[in-house]
C-alpha cells in the first residue's frame, strides 16, 4: 500500500486534508446558549482533553526483566490497565462525551512483550495476532496518538500492520513521503462535540513526531520518508485547522521542551521541540508532550506573537501518569473561546489494573512470561552492571566480545577481514544481573534493553581517540585528592548513561582530573601506543552508528556492514551456543578511570 494512502487518511494529500470524525451526542451536563447578555448566563463549555505517552509496551504493572511485578525507587505502578482506570474515572467525573484521549507516541517498542509481538510471533505474519498495545488501546477508546521515533523500529511494515489495527488515527504531520513530501500518515483529527443550544465545538488535533527518525532508524526510512521539523510543520498546518474551523487546536508532540539535540547538528531539525512549538507557532491551546521521559504536571509557555500562554503537559512515561487539560470555552461574539486551560496529572499507583484489560490480554501477557524464562545457558558466576558505568565490568565485556564475534565473522573472506575489530557498547541498565546458574531470556534481555542491532564501520586511529575523548565527557572533572561520590561522578551535562561507550580492543586510561577534551592517557592498541593512521573495523550498534549521541565521526564513517538481527538477540545465540557463560570468555580491562595516573578505584 502506498505510503500516503491508509485509512485514517481518505482524502487526497495533496490538498492537506485529514481525517475529520464527528463528536458524539450532546452530554446533558454541557452548558452553553447561543445568546448572552443581561440576564442571560455566559455560554460555556467544558473539555477535557486526557493523554498519555511513552507507553513504551507496557501493558500491565509487570517487570519482564525481573519476572515480577514493577517497582522503581519512587514507587510508580505502570501499564495500561492503570490507565484504563484512570481514564473511566475522568469520564464519569467529567462525561464521556466531554473528553478526548490521545498518546504522544512511542508505543510498540520497549519491552519483550512488545518484541516478542515483531519478532517471535510477529503480527505482520499472515494470520497473525493483533498487537496486545493495539488491542489494549482500541479498548480504553483512544482518539489519536502521535507517532513516536521508536514506531519505526521494526521497520515500515511492522508500524503499518500496527496502523491498520487500531481504531483510531496514527498522526504524523512531519512525517511524509521522501518523494512527493506529502503526508505519509494522517497530519490530524478533527472532531465535533455537539452542544445543546449552540454550535458545535471543533477540536482539532495535531499530530508531530520527532525528526531524529532519519537518523535512528535509517536503514527503514532513508528514500522512504522524511522528517520535517515541527516548528516548521506546524506553522504550516495551525492556521490550515483554524480556517477549517477548528475552536480548539491540540497538539501531541512526540519532542520534549527542553530545546536541545542529541544528534547535534547532523539533522537541522531540533529534537526537543515542543517548548519551541508553543512559542513561535500562534494559534496553539496545549501540547501534550512525549519522548523526554519527564513528569511535566504543566508548563505555561507564552507565544511569542500572540502574547497568548499555551499549556504544556507531560505525563512521564510507561503509563505511571494520565495528563488532564481542563479546557474552558466561552461563545462571544458568534463563535467559541478559549478562555482557560490548565494542565494536572494523575497517578497509576493511586488505582488498580481495570479487570477488562487485564482479561483482554492475559494470555499474550502469558506466552511473553514463558518466553522470557526459557533458559540458554548456566553461569559460572554472578555479573551485574551496579558498577559498570565508573568501572570496567565484565557484563558489558559480554556485549563487545559478541559483537567482535559478529562482525569478525561477518568481514571474513572480505578485504577488510584482517583490520582489527574493536567493539562499541554502553551501560544501559544500572540494576541488570546475569546471577550464576541458569540463565534466561530475560537475564540477556535486561543486559541489552534496546533492539539495536549491529553495523561496522571504518574508522582511523585518530577518530577512535577522538571518539573515546568525546565518550569520556561523561564524567564529572573531579580533582586529585578530592572526594569520590559515584553518585556524582557521572552523567556531566545531563549525558545519559546510553550515550557513554566502553569500548573494547584497546587499554586506556581516562583522567577524570583533567578537563573534558583532555582525558584520555596511555591509549594502546596491542600493546603499543596508537598508531593514528591505523585503520580499524568499529562494530557498533545502528543508533551510534546513525549519529545517536553525536559521537564524533562514526555516523560519517564508511559502513562496512550492517544486519537487522538485534543484538540482544545475538547475545542470546552467543551465550546458547557456548553453554557456560564464563568471564574468562569475554571479560577483559580495556580502560579504567585515574587522577593523575593513580586509579580512582
Amino acid at each position: 500500500m502506498p505510503l500516503n494512502r491508509r485509512k485514517f487518511l481518505k482524502k487526497s494529500a495533496a490538498t492537506g486534508a485529514g481525517v475529520a470524525i464527528a463528536g458524539a451526542a450532546a452530554a446533558p451536563a454541557a452548558e452553553a446558549a447561543e445568546h448572552g447578555g443581561p440576564g442571560h448566563p455566559a455560554k460555556r463549555y467544558s473539555l477535557t482533553v486526557m493523554g498519555t505517552t511513552d507507553l513504551h509496551g507496557h501493558v500491565f504493572n509487570w517487570d519482564y526483566f525481573k519476572n515480577a511485578e514493577y517497582k522503581d525507587a519512587a514507587g510508580n505502578a505502570t501499564g495500561l490497565a492503570r490507565i484504563s482506570t484512570l481514564v473511566e474515572q475522568v469520564r464519569a467525573e467529567k462525561g464521556r462525551r466531554n473528553t478526548l484521549l490521545l498518546d504522544a507516541g512511542d508505543t510498540i517498542q520497549g519491552t519483550p512483550l512488545t518484541y516478542y509481538y515483531a519478532k517471535v510471533d510477529p503480527i505482520t505474519a499472515e494470520g497473525g495476532p493483533v498487537h496486545p498495545m493495539a488491542q489494549a488501546m482500541n479498548a480504553i477508546g483512544y482518539d489519536a496518538a502521535a507517532l513516536g521515533n521508536h514506531e519505526f523500529n521494526y521497520g515500515i511494515e511492522t508500524l503499518r500492520t500496527f496502523e491498520d489495527q487500531l481504531d483510531f488515527p496514527l498522526l504524523g504531520a512531519n512525517a511524509v513521503d521522501a518523494r512527493t513530501l506529502r503526508p505519509a500518515f494522517p497530519p490530524y483529527l478533527m472532531k465535533t462535540f455537539h452542544v445543546p443550544g449552540a454550535r458545535p465545538v471543533k477540536v482539532a488535533v495535531l499530530g508531530l513526531t520527532n525528526p531524529g527518525i532519519a537518523i535512528w532508524d535509517k536503514a527503514y526510512v532513508q528514500g522512504r520518508l522524511a522528517f520535517p521539523g515541527l516548528v516548521e510543520q506546524a506553522a504550516t498546518w495551525v492556521p490550515k485547522l483554524r480556517s477549517m474551523g477548528a475552536d480548539v487546536v491540540v497538539v501531541s508532540a512526540h519532542s520534549g521542551t527542553s530545546g536541545t539535540s542529541s544528534y547535534a547538528d547532523q539533522v537541522p531539525y531540533v529534537e526537543n521541540a515542543a517548548a519551541d512549538v508553543a512559542r513561535r507557532v500562534p494559534g496553539i491551546d496545549a501540547i501534550l508532550v512525549g519522548h523526554a521521559h519527564l513528569e511535566i504536571p504543566e508548563l505555561k509557555v507564552v507565544n511569542e506573537k500572540t502574547g497568548r500562554t499555551v499549556v504544556l503537559s507531560e505525563p512521564l512515561c510507561y503509563a505511571e501518569r494520565l495528563t488532564l487539560f481542563d479546557i474552558e470555552l466561552v461563545f462571544a461574539k458568534g463563535r467559541w473561546e478559549v478562555e482557560s486551560v490548565s494542565a494536572s496529572l494523575r497517578d497509576s499507583r493511586t488505582v488498580a489494573d481495570d479487570p477488562r484489560i487485564t482479561k483482554l490480554l492475559a494470555d499474550e501477557h502469558e506466552k511473553v512470561v514463558a518466553y522470557v524464562n526459557q533458559v540458554v545457558g548456566r553461569a559460572t558466576e554472578t555479573l551485574t552492571t551496579v558498577k559498570a558505568r565508573y568501572q570496567d565490568a565484565p557484563i558489558i565485556d559480554l556485549i563487545t566480545k559478541v559483537q567482535e564475534d559478529v562482525v569478525k565473522a561477518a568481514l571474513a573472506g572480505t578485504e577488510y577481514a584482517s583490520l582489527p575489530v574493536l567493539a562499541q557498547a554502553s551501560p544501559f541498565s544500572r540494576t541488570s544481573e546475569i546471577p550464576a546458574g541458569d540463565v534466561t531470556v530475560r537475564d540477556l534481555s535486561s543486559l541489552y534493553v534496546y533492539d539495536n542491532t549491529l553495523v561496522a564501520k571504518l574508522l582511523t586511529g585518530a577518530q577512535v581517540r577522538a571518539y573515546l575523548e568525546y565518550s569520556a565527557e561523561y564524567y564529572v572533572q573531579t580533582a586529585a585528592g578530592a572526594p569520590v561520590d559515584v553518585e556524582k561522578l557521572t552523567n556531566a551535562g545531563g549525558r545519559p548513561d546510553y550515550n557513554y561507550d566502553y569500548v573494547s580492543g584497546l587499554s586506556y586510561d581516562i583522567d577524570i582530573a583533567q578537563p573534558a577534551g583532555s582525558r584520555i592517557r596511555n591509549l594502546t592498541f596491542g600493546g603499543a601506543p596508537l598508531d593514528d593512521a591505523q585503520q580499524f573495523v568499529l562494530a557498533v550498534n545502528n543508533y551510534r552508528a546513525n549519529g545517536g549521541g553525536a559521537f564524533p565521526y562514526v555516523a560519517t564513517a564508511k559502513e562496512l556492514w550492517s544486519e537487522s538481527t538485534e543484538i540482544r538477540t545475538r547475545i542470546a545465540e552467543w551465550v546458547t551456543a557456548k553453554g557456560v557463560l564464563d568471564p574468562k570468555d569475554f571479560a577483559s580491562v580495556d580502560w579504567r578511570l585515574v587522577r593523575g595516573g593513580t586509579p580512582v578505584f
